[in-house]
């Protein structure tokens, strides 16, 4: 691996890291706000700027929530924003060292998002080019809800607590 894609590597890194570990107060999107619209999704900006929305999987008597950033994230002049969505708490449902070696393996294989830890929760990430359009944008949130809701399963069965 050459030394350009090493910093490069360590520079996405640490920003992911530093952006973990800051408490966000995003700020609300109007470019955000037009491609949900665009696409018909209901949603609501929560106190910290983020957009929620909620997908319901009626014939599973299901719900997932997935969140957009409201807050954007500049590494290497590209603008970077993040689709979330919660899928299990680390205590509650013994998300423990074999469960978290588990799912960075999974992450490895992953080709939309990653596993991560932030506080109590475990989340789907996927980290997005700012620019991605409305039905790219849609698309991903579909990945991150189903993913998420797929591993809640996993972790806590029946239970729909996210």
């Amino acid at each position: 691996m050459n030394t350009h894609r090493i910093r490069l590597l360590s520079v996405l890194g640490l920003a992911g890291l530093a952006f973990a570990l800051a408490a966000p107060a995003a700020a609300q999107d109007d470019s955000v706000a037009k491609r949900l619209d665009r696409s018909k999704l209901k949603y609501e900006v929560d106190p910290d700027g983020d957009y929620k929305l909620t997908f319901n999987y009626t014939s599973e008597g299901r719900s997932q929530l997935v969140f957009v950033a409201g807050k954007t994230e500049t590494v290497a002049g590209l603008t970077i924003r993040e689709v979330f969505s919660p899928a299990g708490r680390v205590e509650k449902d013994g998300i423990d060292g074999t469960k978290a070696l588990e799912l960075l393996a999974a992450s490895s294989k992953m080709k939309m998002g990653s596993w991560e830890i932030r506080g109590d929760v475990l989340y789907l990430v996927i980290k997005v080019l700012d620019s991605v359009s409305a039905k790219e944008l849609s698309a991903m949130l579909d990945i991150a809800a189903e993913t998420a809701d797929d591993m809640e399963i996993e972790l806590s069965g029946a239970k729909d607590d996210l």
